[in-house]
């Protein structure tokens, strides 16, 4: 679970989120930050705005690291199998490589349209639903998260986003390396000297 390194939650639905994850029996590791409506007075420890006793309740199953983690790491190590994502470009780019099915979660700009791309036109991806409170609540994020890891809609999320991963391996595989792009120019720049 990451919303990127710009990416904030609400106090509430940071609750909402913790909550769902806990109740959706998964595991999980989850990169978290202050929430936006926190106090110039608040904590500055992310952990602190997590429900009481959370990090108790799921010490077995789940990891939440505050403000950063190596992302593009964790999404390619082999036990990871899918990805809560806000949708930035960079995130969305790290998920196809690693060829991970995803819960679409935008907050702003690029992400919605990200987003849409991703659930509705390549089908690779689950979106939760907001309520009426503007919050997606805990029983949606459970229900989200079970559906991604067990549900029946899952196998052909999962079979699309290998087809996904694979022509963007290919894609990196026959195009030239920034390293070789870098000496083909330099050759140029000092053919025309």
């Amino acid at each position: 679970v990451s919303f990127g390194s710009g990416g904030t939650l609400s106090h509430a639905q940071i609750t909402e989120l913790a909550l769902g994850l806990e109740t959706s029996e998964q595991r999980f590791l989850w990169v978290i930050r202050c929430p936006s409506d926190k106090s110039p007075s608040g904590p500055d420890d992310p952990l602190s705005y997590l429900p009481e006793k959370f990090l108790d309740r799921t010490k077995n199953r789940g990891l939440v690291v505050p403000m950063w983690a190596p992302q593009a790491q964790i999404l390619a190590h082999v036990s990871t199998c899918a990805f809560l994502s806000h949708c930035g470009w960079n995130s969305t780019l790290e998920t196809v490589v690693s060829g991970l099915p995803l819960i679409a979660w935008p907050l702003y700009a690029e992400q919605k349209m990200n987003a849409v791309l991703l659930h509705e036109d390549l089908k690779v991806a689950l979106r939760p639903r907001v309520g009426e409170n503007g919050l997606v609540g805990k029983v949606e994020v459970c229900n989200v998260v079970k559906g991604l890891m067990e549900g029946e809609e899952a196998k052909g999320i999962r079979s699309r986003m290998r087809v996904l991963r694979e022509g963007a391996a290919r894609a990196l595989r026959s195009s030239p390396g920034l390293d070789d792009l870098t000496k083909k120019w330099k050759a140029n720049v000092a053919a025309r000297a």
